[in-house]
């Protein structure tokens, strides 16, 4: 269903709030409404109940608005007290995680990358494991936008080891987070396909979406959060022991990780597929593994990967 709601005889900034972080807050409750403002009008598009609700929403906005002189996020919650999100996720081939920027539907592109959904909603500690290209740190980042969206986390933290490959971070300009942005550069970009830009800073100063280099979980319990461990194939069995110990209550944990490209100094010293053999019997863990079919890259990329493959063998 495609509706239009008309704001009548107010300023539409007075309802979306500064930088349209109420408008945000309101379309967090309907994350399978899709929602674009344009002045006083409101394009949706959905399902008619979500329509109907959104706009009844909507219209108590308004009527708080005519009692107070700013309207915040906070009266966004006010208007939905006591309520939760009902609509429970059920992963098909063609369910849509969550939508990019652009309104373009990010969902898996094959059976591996919908196997490695599944296995997010059946448990709370997912390992992810294949070839660059897969798309596994993608799917893990689309899962826990959807999560926040869902109101069923409160933050999202993503860390890489921070281990250089072949380069030396010490000669790059600027302090330590000018030296690790570039590291850390793909969780960026994969954020940024999922959430504006301006909302993006927003969440990094509320610490909603920190990324970080692994060292910095050390001490921290982490509640009520979706975390990423990135590049998991450059952690010792020490660090990866440290990093799932951080678990907290209402957590989801994705490791991803490929044990082809390791780039510690020893290779044996990888800790991923040996940490993975000590937990994956345990309820709760989950198991994705990607080959070289799985890549959803530039086709060259399946062929690379093969023709390194066959000579390392």
């Amino acid at each position: 269903m495609k509706t239009t709601v008309r704001l009548e005889n107010i300023d539409p900034v007075e309802i979306y709030g500064a930088g349209n972080r109420v408008l945000e807050a309101l379309c967090g409750w309907f994350p399978q409404l899709k929602v674009t403002a344009r002045g006083d009008e409101i394009f949706l598009e959905g399902s008619e109940a979500d329509c109907n609700r959104f706009a009844e929403k909507l219209n108590l906005l308004v009527e708080r608005r005519l009692h107070k002189r700013n309207l915040t996020p906070y009266d966004v919650e006010d208007i939905f007290d006591g309520e939760k999100l009902s609509e429970k996720f059920v992963p098909r081939g063609d369910s849509v995680i969550v939508h990019g920027i652009d309104g373009k539907p990010i969902r898996a592109r094959n059976k591996t990358q919908e196997e490695m959904v599944n296995a997010y909603f059946e448990n709370d500690l997912v390992f992810a494991v294949g070839p660059a290209g897969t798309g596994k740190t993608y799917i893990a980042i689309a899962l826990a936008v959807r999560a926040l969206k869902h109101r069923e986390i409160k933050r999202i933290i993503l860390t890489r080891p921070a281990v250089e490959a072949g380069e030396r971070l010490g000669f790059l300009p600027g302090d330590l987070k000018d030296k690790l942005d570039p590291y850390l550069q793909p969780l960026y970009d994969a954020l940024g396909d999922m959430i504006p830009a301006k909302r993006l800073n927003d969440f990094m100063e509320e610490g909603i979406v920190q990324i970080a280099p692994l060292a910095y979980m050390r001490g921290r319990t982490l509640d009520k959060a979706c975390v990423i461990l990135d590049e998991a194939q450059n952690t010792n069995i020490g660090q990866l022991k440290m990093f799932l110990t951080r678990m907290g209550c209402d957590a989801k944990f994705i490791v991803t990780g490929d044990a082809s490209q390791i780039d510690l100094p020893d290779k044996r010293e990888s800790g991923l597929m040996r940490g993975i053999n000590l937990v994956k019997d345990i309820k709760g863990v989950g198991c994705v593994f990607f080959k070289t079919e799985d890549i959803v890259r530039h086709p060259l990329v399946n062929k690379i990967v093969k023709a390194f493959d066959n000579a390392e063998k």
